[in-house]
């Protein structure tokens, strides 16, 4: 088989991509390569489903609100029936006195790039939030509109079934192998023998596009990051608690509500970064990391109970946790679109616009991505994103 565009990875990332790039007019043949099209395990389907634009990066505020007027327009985009139960409400992200420099710094870059957030000092928090204790806080950043939480595989179900109806071929299979000719990638070979000769490779692999990477000899810092996430149920919580922003607390634990219950995580510090990377849930990191702080911060959760759990898996950057998006200098028909670091939900339907813009014109039209680029990671100079959770 030939294609001239092969991408390899049909979660959000991938599907966008393919969507955007027949949406934009491209007509040549495209293939989209999934090896689990259940998506059960995919970065997408495991994601917490959130959007924001509390970021210190300007091109992820960007990307985010991309994302956001795909969502304000997903009827217009994707017909009457389109809905990924958007919840918009919000995001607040705490910090102590000594973070407070860079929550202003953030959030002046934020209002900067469009973002329609507030600073709300502690006697401002406990207006607005009685839920909340403050002790310990110096300022919070709270998104009065154009962040929250959605229904991750709704979104890319609309991506993925919309490309395919634009003639994608939409192809189950894992890439075993890469084969390069003359500067150039000219094949890959998928796990069941099967060669699938292409003009382009689009790596958004996920989890998996470092591998992909080494097999064109490439070196990419992107690999799995096991996270849990926890199912709450708290019988005794307020409306107020109900209708809670996503809260990042100083301490990095997060919670936010879902129907009638709660979900809750925090991301490890790299000493105790759990080391398979499985699918099973630690339930002890719940009990000796989060909950005597989560209940801190709010006491209503200490009468709770997890009823629920799920491991989800990053697609992490570990020269920065900033996406990779782009061409290769030299295999420059290789092209990344990967390492989001958790933020891929969000980000995906920009990146997968950007990857369709370099593919037709050769350059970015919509959001200059350059500094994304692989130059940064083959030259091991960061561009760090200070907001991860």
């Amino acid at each position: 088989m030939k294609y001239d565009v092969v991408i390899v990875g049909g979660g959000i990332v991938g599907s966008s991509a393919a969507y955007f790039l027949k949406k934009q007019g491209f007509t040549g043949s495209i293939a989209l390569i999934e090896r689990d099209t259940s998506y059960a395990k995919g970065c997408t389907a495991r994601s917490c489903g959130g959007i924001r634009q509390q970021f210190s990066t300007p091109e992820n505020i960007k990307l985010s609100r991309f994302g956001l007027n795909i969502l304000r327009h997903l009827k217009e985009e994707f017909g009457p029936e389109a809905d990924v139960s958007f919840r918009e409400y919000g995001y607040l992200i705490l910090a102590s006195e000594n973070g407070r420099t860079i929550l202003e710094e953030n959030h002046s870059v934020q209002i900067a790039n469009g973002a329609d957030n507030v600073l709300l000092d502690p006697e401002g928090l406990a207006r607005q939030f009685p839920w909340l204790v403050t002790d310990g806080l110096a300022l919070g950043c709270f998104g009065k509109s154009g962040e929250g939480w959605l229904d991750p595989y709704s979104l890319m179900s609309l991506f993925r079934k919309a490309a395919v109806a634009k003639g994608v071929a939409l192809i189950q299979g894992e890439v075993a192998s890469v084969r390069k000719v003359a500067g150039k990638a000219a094949s890959l070979t998928l796990a069941d023998g099967q060669e699938i000769i292409c003009g382009s490779i689009v790596n958004a692999g996920g989890a998996g596009a470092g591998a992909l990477a080494r097999m064109a000899g490439i070196d990419l810092p992107v690999g799995p990051r096991k996270r849990y996430v926890y199912v709450l149920d708290c019988p005794g919580a307020s409306e107020a608690l109900h209708k809670a922003p996503l809260t990042v607390d100083i301490s990095g634990i997060y919670f936010r509500p879902e129907g009638q219950q709660f979900i809750c995580g925090l991301s490890p510090e790299e000493a105790d970064e759990p080391r398979e990377m499985d699918w099973e849930v630690d339930y002890g990191w719940f009990e000796e990391r989060i909950w005597e702080r989560l209940a801190a911060r709010v006491p209503a959760f200490e009468a709770i109970k997890v009823v629920n759990a799920w491991v989800g898996h990053y697609d992490y950057n570990a020269l920065d946790q900033n996406a990779v998006i782009g061409p290769h200098p030299e295999l420059s028909n290789f092209l990344f679109a990967n390492g989001f670091s958790g933020h891929g939900l969000q980000q995906g339907p920009g990146a997968g616009n950007a990857i369709a813009e370099l593919i037709l014109h050769g350059s970015y039209r919509t959001i200059d991505l350059a500094r994304f680029g692989f130059e940064r990671i083959a030259s091991k100079t960061p561009l760090f994103e200070r907001n991860v959770i």
